[in-house]
């Protein structure tokens, strides 16, 4: 029999047995889903942390009291939030004398409530940064300006306003110039940032952004600040700011000799690499979830293709009589297994990017279909076809032609 020949029957055999087929093919299709839907996903999300989650330069470091990823556990929670909270004071002494530390900032942040006109906007974050912080987390205003040392200095009721609020608040007509409240407190409309989209369902343009000392004046001190800096130039002076900024750190919270530093400094790196490790873990979880799928899916189309020899063993003892080989008949059954397997694969890979696409039309991340995955997992359904098919095919094969003719049809 032809290649061609056995492709044809095998798909005539899925098309003839429609519910059969779609049982038999389940696992495989949902296995393969799995993998193409999240690897699309993970790449996706790898970039667009890279990108946009990590917006800081590969060239600046932040101080602050948590670690990147806490906290999984209540205990290593409180852990951290004894510690003391970063003090304005702090990035002043930072800002001040560090050597080599070419540019400092601070930005602290809280949710709260902006109003115009009658119309508010709730859970919008208020950030109080300094006018630095607008070079350092790489904002970009697209309408208006950014702030100046002046805003810093005398604390100005100058605001930054993201999408969201003009959108929804500030309506049609240029947003410069116009009065906001933000807890009730009015704040004349100096900028616009870029519009960000969203991030797991969650908006990034509905914030505000004060200067820091007009913050501070408002809220106190008690809210999280973070210190940013950014080092002269090259991995050397990356390290010896981050050297020189531990040390005043340390003294300036009475950090004993000997004992751990009870602040964070961390680079971009350091999100990075705890992203990866997280969908790294991820990603292995489903494919061993996508195995066993597609495990589960071979045994099946194992114990299908063993009905189909029992079906057709008449069929299969005429075509040994009329002087079809062992491997004939080995060849056919191997191929209508592998089929079957290889048309699962194929709904899965659409059903996996299908997926994946709305999920990102849901979340907001980006869809990045890898070539390599969509090979993998044809591949990977191609191997359980064959795999979970040489039961049924030698079966097939050794079957004695004499005794197949007998069959009753």
């Amino acid at each position: 029999m032809l290649f061609s020949e056995a492709v044809k029957l095998a798909l005539q055999s899925l098309w003839a047995n429609k519910m059969r087929s779609i049982l038999t093919l389940l696992g495989v299709v949902m296995a393969v889903s799995s993998l193409i839907m999240v690897v699309t996903l993970v790449d996706g999300a790898n970039t667009y942390v890279a990108t946009k989650l990590v917006n800081h330069g590969a060239d600046v470091f932040s101080v602050g009291r948590f670690p990147s990823g806490c906290c999984f556990s209540a205990e290593e929670y409180f852990k951290y939030q004894k510690r003391k909270v970063l003090q304005y004071e702090d990035y002043e002494t930072v800002r001040d004398e560090c050597a080599e530390c070419t540019e400092a900032g601070s930005s602290t942040s809280r949710s709260t409530k902006v109003s115009f006109n009658g119309h508010s906007s709730t859970d919008t974050e208020v950030r109080g940064i300094t006018w630095t912080m607008v070079d350092l987390s790489n904002l970009d205003v697209v309408i208006g300006r950014g702030f100046t040392p002046t805003d810093d200095d005398i604390g100005t009721h100058n605001v930054i306003v993201g999408y969201d609020i003009v959108d929804n608040l500030l309506g049609d007509g240029d947003p410069l110039g116009k009065e906001i409240r933000v807890d009730g407190i009015p704040y004349t409309v100096v900028g616009v940032g870029d519009r960000q989209g969203k991030t797991l369902g969650q908006s990034q343009d509905n914030w505000v952004v004060v200067p820091i000392i007009t913050y501070l004046q408002t809220y106190g001190h008690n809210d999280p600040l973070g210190i940013y800096v950014r080092a002269s130039g090259g991995a050397v002076s990356m390290e010896r700011a981050e050297d020189e900024v531990r040390v005043m750190m340390r003294a300036r919270r009475h950090n004993a000799p000997g004992k751990p530093d009870d602040f964070e400094i961390q680079t971009n790196d350091t999100f990075m690499d705890i992203w990866k490790q997280f969908s790294a873990l991820f990603f292995d979880v489903i494919i061993g979830m996508s195995s066993i799928s597609l495990v589960v899916g071979g045994v099946v189309i194992m114990n299908i293709m063993l009905v189909s020899v029992t079906e057709r063993t008449r069929e299969i003892g005429v075509r040994k009589a009329l002087g079809a080989r062992q491997r004939d008949v080995l060849l056919q059954f191997l191929i209508e297994s592998a089929t079957m397997a290889l048309v699962g694969g194929v709904i899965g890979v659409a059903l996996g990017v299908l997926v994946a696409n709305l999920v990102t039309l849901v979340l907001g991340f980006p869809v990045a279909v890898k070539l390599w995955s969509v090979l993998m997992g044809l591949f990977m359904a191609g191997a359980v076809g064959v795999f979970f098919g040489v039961y049924p095919a030698s079966k097939a094969a050794r079957l004695d032609p004499v005794v197949a003719l007998r069959a009753e049809l």
